[in-house]
């Protein structure tokens, strides 16, 4: 296991056991990233990553949009050209090496195509440049999920408590004291050597990790994603034939560093062998681009539109309404999200919908399969069942903040209810919404007193505190029966205080850094790190829009960081009117009439509420809605 020890060490120059071939040169300095093609040694301008220089006209560029797998021609013009240019090619590529403004005739060689090149590498700068002047906005690479957990000693939640993240189910022992082979960047070799380091910490996907052999010494601590593609299980360098370098920090400490690791690694955990494997598995996902669905229309909650997939990120879609000419009628969501369906679900079970007024499918546009979509839970509404009418206490999804009176306003096929928030409702309807009666953003009667959250009334009730009996009475309605609801609460694993990456579902594009702050059996109340409370939201358990620490990075998802104090004020204000604006645009209209069906009260006895059930972390099924009699 431990072979590749001896093939490389500080005073070897070379190694055949590289990804590339590369000839030995002269080390360069550690602070200046460097790029290495047949021996040649180019420069990335200004130390940046990413970017590189064409060996025929010497211009530079962003590396990935480079043609060839090497990444040696910014153009395929430029390849064509190198063998029969071969001494012009040397000469521009030297003069940009050497900082030279390249000569008249050197310009003539400079192909049309890097004008775009050019331009993003202009903009790259100017990026840069806006970014070092503007102190109010925090660029998304000035975060740091590492120094943000180790200088506030959080925790984050585990990756098994998402079970539709990459990973989630097959997590496995994957744990602190767990070894792995990552690159050594302690070493002055040119060639990249590998080294053993273990779990310290461990904070969603990222790991905190010490080269083995610092012992209590964290001088060289560092975060990684443990799902990245430099992290190994114990003997990969020996079956890939990759050399295993002790830091150089540490190399006087022992003679016989083979002999320490056998000692050290006896009996330690290690990555599984296809951990890798089960990574990207885990990261396909079914749909694709240029499938149509039906998903809410963001303006008219009660009703759902045709829309397209235009990107897949993290198994996150962004969705175009199909009737959009500019494609920036979007809507964002995830793909086990219950907000969309396949083609065809509205009509089969009596939802409203809005027809495309395009009338064929466009070309490449064919219909998501509908095994792609959640499933959710048959029900048996042949027996008691809710009915048009029925108060319940319902999650407000144009204020997720808020627990609000609701009112049954008509119930659809397959157990799908339309609701409406008492007090708030448009005359035509517009602002109801779909939930399935197994949704957990649904509630009976009375789940907030009994759990200790505030209750929304309805708008313009006068009668203060708000008692659930007497409004019933006042409105001449009934309260759905408890056990129609879902009381099913998993074993999630959360806790109060850990930290994740959540959906803002106000603004559902942005994925930001978040802190569950309640748990109440399966709801959690999601506070955005760096934000007034008024902007929590209460999100279940098993949502689709919750993700550990590090989703985005492994997936390529933008994180929004927390937000600054020195921007905070200032963007409180218009972010609060925004947002008021977008709850109150269905939030203006008259109460609409009363209710036409009159039942009895409940007896009193049904109201005797089980007590003390606030923030629950208690898991596995419960009946936690009234007290149960002998």
């Amino acid at each position: 296991m431990f072979d590749g020890y001896d093939s490389c060490s500080e005073d070897t120059s070379s190694s055949s056991s590289s990804d590339e071939s590369e000839e030995e040169v002269s080390p360069l300095p550690s602070s200046l990233p460097i790029i290495k093609n047949n021996g040649q040694v180019y420069t990335y301008p200004d130390g940046k990553s990413g970017m590189a220089t064409c060996e025929m006209c010497g211009m530079v560029g962003v590396r990935d949009a480079f043609y060839s797998k090497t990444k040696r021609f910014c153009s395929v013009s430029c390849s064509r050209s190198y063998s029969s240019n071969s001494k012009k090619a040397s000469i521009l590529a030297r003069l940009q090496v050497a900082g030279k403004p390249p000569t008249k005739k050197a310009k003539v060689l400079q192909k049309q195509p890097l004008v775009a090149k050019l331009a993003a590498y202009a903009q790259y700068q100017a990026t840069l440049q806006n970014q070092a002047k503007t102190k109010a906005a925090v660029p998304v690479e000035g975060f740091s999920w590492g120094n943000y957990i180790n200088s506030n000693s959080f925790t984050a939640a585990p990756v098994t408590c998402f079970k539709h993240a990459p990973m989630g189910t097959c997590w496995g022992d994957i744990a602190e004291g767990v070894r792995v082979e990552v690159p050594n960047t302690d070493c002055s070799l040119p060639t990249k050597v590998f080294w053993i380091a273990g779990i310290v910490k461990l904070a969603g996907y990222n790991a905190l990790l010490r080269y083995e052999g610092f012992e209590n010494d964290s001088s060289l601590d560092f975060w990684c994603n443990i799902c990245g593609s430099d992290i190994h299980p114990v003997g990969w360098c020996a079956t890939s034939g990759k050399p295993l370098v002790p830091p150089r920090t540490i190399q006087h400490k022992y003679t016989n560093w083979k002999a320490f690791l056998v000692k050290r690694l006896t009996g330690a955990k290690t990555l599984p062998p296809d951990f890798s494997q089960k990574v990207s598995e885990s990261m396909q996902y079914p749909f694709k681009t240029s499938m149509r669905v039906e998903v809410v229309d963001k303006t008219h909650l009660c009703r759902t539109r045709v829309a397209v997939v235009e990107s897949v990120i993290g198994g996150r879609l962004r969705l175009v309404y199909e009737e959009s000419e500019d494609k920036t009628d979007d809507f964002w969501c995830h793909m086990y999200s219950p907000l969309i369906h396949h083609i065809g679900w509205s009509r089969s079970i009596g939802h409203r919908f809005k027809r495309s007024d395009i009338t064929k499918k466009q070309d490449g546009h064919f219909d998501a399969p509908p095994h792609l979509f959640m499933k959710v839970k048959e029900v048996d509404a042949a027996g008691e069942w809710f009915k048009e009418g029925m108060k319940l206490e319902a999650i407000d999804p144009l204020n997720l903040s808020a627990i609000c009176v609701a009112t049954i306003r008509k119930v659809l096929a397959d157990g799908y209810l339309m609701i409406g928030i008492d007090g708030s409702e448009a005359a035509d309807g517009s602002d109801w919404f779909c939930y399935h009666a197994t949704s957990p953003s649904i509630f009976p009667v009375g789940f907030c007193e009994i759990n200790m959250i505030e209750l929304t009334p309805p708008r313009g009730y006068a009668k203060l505190p708000f008692k659930w009996f007497d409004y019933l009475r006042e409105t001449d309605s009934i309260a759905a029966p408890v056990k129609l609801f879902n009381k099913e609460v998993p074993n999630h694993g959360f806790h109060v205080g850990m930290k994740l990456e959540a959906v803002d579902l106000m603004e559902p594009r942005l994925v930001c850094v978040a802190t569950v702050t309640r748990i109440i059996h399966r709801l959690l109340r999601i506070h955005f790190d760096g934000w007034e409370e008024e902007y929590d939201q209460w999100v279940d358990c098993e949502s689709p829009d919750l993700y550990p620490v590090g989703w985005c990075q492994l997936t390529g998802y933008q994180l929004q960081p927390p937000a600054p104090q020195s921007s905070r004020d200032s963007q409180s204000s218009s972010s609060k009117q925004k947002k008021k604006a977008k709850s109150q645009q269905y939030k203006g209209h008259k109460k609409m009439t009363s209710l036409q069906l009159k039942e009895e009260l409940l007896d009193g006895e049904e109201y005797n509420f089980l007590q003390g059930a606030s923030d629950q972390e208690s898991n596995g099924s419960a009946s936690y809605y009234i007290k149960q009699e002998p």
